[in-house]
């Protein structure tokens, strides 16, 4: 079946979204726009997975668990993951290897730690928006072997990305899929990188706002809606 998806959104954990990204909020809007898949994926961190799932199954949405990680060479990548226990391993990993620095909440914005019905838990003192001491190729092998799968993520941008930071998409990774920002002409991309030719490209929305979550625009044809199946489909080579 074809699958409505957004595999890249930023809940209020993020410091750079805005705070009315909550659990409730974000799957209500997915639910109002009709996607049937979506990604939570905050900056180095899973906190509020658990709260999205729960909400996403009232509303009839698989909620993926996921992660956007910022790489050693600051190149970010989704990871994406069958289930909860998988991603919070992930996070433990990530947690060892960020740097010590305090979230500075006047400068970067606050980092939300919220239950299911959308109250605050608590905030995360360590900054999360900054780089983990994670090797690209060592990334890509820790989610791999975690039963997920890893995208590089809004490729066609500037900063952050592997094309902007490394010059190319390593064959190393042995990847399928890219992801771009919504707004990317791919054609006129793949026109100007002839090396990307053969990959697969997703688009996805890169929410900080709620208002920006995807409508029914970027597909996926899965047998079954799961997360299981969602990664086989992304892994498959």
């Amino acid at each position: 079946m074809k699958a409505a998806v957004d595999l890249h959104i930023h809940s209020a954990l993020s410091p750079c979204a805005d705070n009315d990204m909550t659990p409730n909020n974000i799957v209500n809007m997915a639910f109002l726009k009709g996607l049937d898949v979506i990604a939570v994926t905050d900056h180095n961190s899973v906190e509020n997975i658990g709260a999205v799932i729960s909400c996403a199954k009232k509303k009839g949405i698989l909620a993926v668990p996921g992660m956007e990680l910022e790489t050693r060479e600051e190149v970010h990548i989704v990871c994406l993951f069958p289930g909860l226990s998988e991603a919070v391993k992930m996070q433990e990993i990530v947690y060892c290897k960020l740097p010590d620095i305090k979230n500075r909440e006047e400068i970067f914005g606050r980092q939300l730690v919220l239950d299911e019905e959308d109250n605050i838990i608590r905030t995360v003192d360590r900054l999360l928006l900054t780089a983990a001491d994670i090797g690209i190729d060592e990334a890509f092998n820790i989610v791999k072997e975690l039963n997920g799968v890893a995208i590089p993520a809004h490729i066609d941008r500037e900063s952050y990305s592997v094309l902007s930071n490394l010059g190319l998409v390593p064959d190393c990774l042995g990847i399928r899929y890219l992801e771009v920002s919504r707004k990317c002409n791919v054609d006129k991309l793949i026109s100007t990188r002839y090396e990307l030719v053969g990959y697969n490209f997703i688009k996805s929305s890169d929410a900080h706002y709620l208002g920006d979550i995807l409508e029914r625009e970027s597909f996926l044809e899965l047998d079954r809606i799961s997360a299981s199946c969602l990664i086989e489909t992304l892994r498959e080579v």
